[in-house]
């Protein structure tokens, strides 16, 4: 007993943890893996994966209740996609999921009834996760399950739950629904409930390695992780994305496409001309990344778009044209000015990089990007 939990306390995962999950069909080496994910991902110690593998063992899975409104189910699918674990093993293993109308067998009456005991039974004491924003114009008709308004399903559903987890830029901030002019009158969750405890999770989709962690932490410690002002987890939105970004170094160069396909957006250079928002958008896609972790948009060549942001679809567009003038970043309408106008506005991000110099305008301001470096 000593010696387990020596390990433990050294970060280590008790050997007969890894036995067992060996006998679920998961690797040592896989599940090992995946303690040190959540770890890093929650910006933890090494020292905590020995305690993380335990909170995952324990016999203490917390019923979810996922429920879905305006959205695209693409929260859903990023979910049903999950790797390290796969979406089964959470569903089975992490978490016992009472209802959500994409993934549960039962439908109609049976799945209503399902939601409704689970309450009941764990009053205080399950997950809600909701994706989707909530309609509330015209009573909320413009989105009804069961007979009943989202609105009503939200407040009922939340109001009980131990924590709620909204998932996606629609459920955490109203998303694409609540664009002007929002004929729904769609709104975020926590707006919907203002009494609930709710953690957002934005994204357009979320990423399923931030969900994943959160649950982690909650199972681990008993409680949501730190949140930022806008109720993020500061794991994952503590940092913008140009902060990370692996074309950093071409912006802080001076060196930007100028178009899809020329001979700067080919080597990689910085995509801040052609739209990219990653300046003004606070989220982890550089270092988690997507499908499986091997990449995501400004990778693939394509600028971020802000989406985890509030109102990302009004204050972040046209998307393929330089940020616009959304509040608190001011960027000037042209690259050659960018010195003055970012250091004026957001001087940590960029002043002390001293761009100015970088972005100087000169007589081959319409030559090839690469003659122009030459």
């Amino acid at each position: 007993m000593q010696k387990e939990e020596q390990h433990v306390h050294d970060g280590m995962v008790p050997e007969d943890i890894l036995q067992r999950w060996e006998t679920r069909g998961v690797s040592r080496r896989d599940f090992m893996k995946f303690c040190s994910v959540m770890t890093a991902t929650l910006a933890l110690p090494v020292t905590m994966m020995g305690k993380i593998a335990e909170a995952i063992e324990g016999d203490n899975r917390p019923p979810v209740l996922w429920m879905e409104f305006l959205g695209c189910t693409g929260d859903t699918e990023a979910f049903l996609r999950a790797n390290q674990p796969t979406a089964t093993e959470i569903i089975l293993d992490y978490l016992s999921i009472d209802y959500h109308e994409t993934l549960m067998a039962a439908a109609g009456h049976q799945a209503e009834e399902a939601k409704r005991q689970t309450m009941e039974k764990y009053k205080g004491k399950y997950i809600a996760i909701v994706e989707g924003s909530i309609p509330t114009a015209e009573g909320g008709i413009h989105c009804t399950v069961g007979g009943n308004s989202a609105l009503n399903i939200v407040r009922e559903v939340c109001g009980d739950a131990a924590v709620t987890i909204a998932v996606g830029s629609c459920a955490s901030f109203g998303g694409i629904p609540a664009a002007a002019p929002n004929p729904t009158g769609a709104i975020s969750v926590s707006k919907a409930v203002p009494g609930a405890t709710v953690m957002n999770l934005p994204g357009c989709p979320l990423n399923a390695t931030n969900l994943t962690a959160a649950i982690v932490h909650f199972l681990t410690f008993g409680r949501l992780p730190a949140t930022d002002s806008l109720g993020r987890p500061k794991f994952a939105y503590g940092k913008r994305i140009h902060d990370n970004c692996e074309r950093r170094a071409h912006f802080d160069a001076g060196q930007y496409a100028e178009g899809f396909g020329d001979a700067g957006h080919r080597q990689g250079w910085c995509l801040y001309k052609l739209g990219c928002k990653g300046p003004e958008t606070f989220h982890n896609c550089p270092t988690v990344r997507y499908n499986e972790g091997t990449s995501w948009p400004v990778q693939a060549g394509h600028g971020c778009i802000g989406c985890s942001e509030p109102q990302f679809w009004d204050t972040m567009t046209p998307f393929y044209e330089r940020l616009p003038n959304v509040p608190g970043f001011g960027v000037e309408a042209t690259a050659d000015k960018i010195g003055l106008g970012i250091a004026a506005a957001t001087a940590v991000a960029f002043g002390a990089h001293g761009v100015a110099s970088a972005l100087r305008k000169d007589d081959n301001s319409d030559a090839d990007p690469v003659e122009k470096e030459g």
